[in-house]
C-alpha cells in the first residue's frame, strides 16, 4: 500500500531525506518534518532557499508521472523591483537561460503580476525590507522544471528573485498550510 503526503517545505531544508555530503554544518532534511516510511521520496525538488508545496510518496511510478509529464507547477515569486508588463510578457514567451553551461530557451508559460501581496508564514531568514527599494510578486506556471529555472527566468528579465514559494502541483494546492506542515493524502489530485 503506497503512501502520499503533501508538505509545506520550509526555507532552509533540502528536498531529500539523506545526504552523502560531509557538510561542515548539519543540513536540514525532510525526515525532520515527520515520521515517513523508509521508501518515501520527494516528487521533484525545491532548492534549499525555496519553499512551499512539495509532494512525497512511496510510489515511484506516480513520482515519475508527475515529474516527467506536463503537470503544471505554479510558483509565487517575490522579485526585486516593480515588475513590468514587458518583463511578464517575456516570461510568458520563454527566455534564454543557462543550464549546465549551455544556453536553454524556456518553454512558453503562464505568468502574471499579482495585484495583492500573497500571505505566507514568516520565513526563517528575513527578506530585505522596502527601504531597499520596491518589490513585487508574480505568478509563474511551468510544465518543465530545469535546475533553478524560475530564479534564472526572473533574473533574465531584470527582476531577480527574492523569495520563491511553490503554491500548486497539478490540482494539489498549498492553500493555507503552515511552514513545515505535513498532510497525508489518499492519493495525489494531479
Amino acid at each position: 500500500m503506497h503512501r502520499y503526503f503533501k508538505i509545506y517545505k520550509p526555507y532552509g531544508y533540502l528536498s531529500q531525506f539523506i545526504t552523502n555530503e560531509k557538510p561542515r554544518k548539519k543540513k536540514k532534511l525532510l525526515g525532520e518534518l515527520g515520521d515517513f516510511p523508509e521508501e518515501t521520496m520527494a516528487v521533484g525538488r525545491l532548492d534549499q532557499d525555496s519553499e512551499g508545496l512539495l509532494l512525497l510518496t512511496t510510489n515511484g511510478k506516480e513520482s515519475a508521472r508527475i515529474t516527467g509529464s506536463s503537470v503544471e507547477k505554479e510558483y509565487y515569486v517575490q522579485v526585486d523591483g516593480d515588475i513590468t508588463e514587458e518583463a511578464v510578457a517575456l516570461l510568458k514567451n520563454g527566455v534564454e537561460i543557462s543550464i549546465n553551461g549551455s544556453k536553454y530557451q524556456t518553454l512558453p508559460c503562464k505568468a502574471f503580476k499579482l495585484e495583492n501581496r500573497p500571505v505566507f508564514p514568516e520565513r526563517a531568514k528575513k527578506i530585505r525590507d522596502e527601504r531597499h527599494g520596491p518589490t513585487s510578486w508574480v505568478s509563474i506556471t511551468l510544465t518543465e522544471g530545469k535546475f533553478r529555472q524560475v530564479k534564472k527566468m526572473t533574473a533574465a528579465v531584470g527582476f531577480p528573485t527574492l523569495r520563491l514559494v511553490r503554491v500548486r502541483i497539478g490540482n494539489e494546492k498549498l492553500n493555507d498550510m503552515d511552514s513545515g506542515e505535513v498532510i497525508e493524502l489518499q492519493k495525489f489530485d494531479s
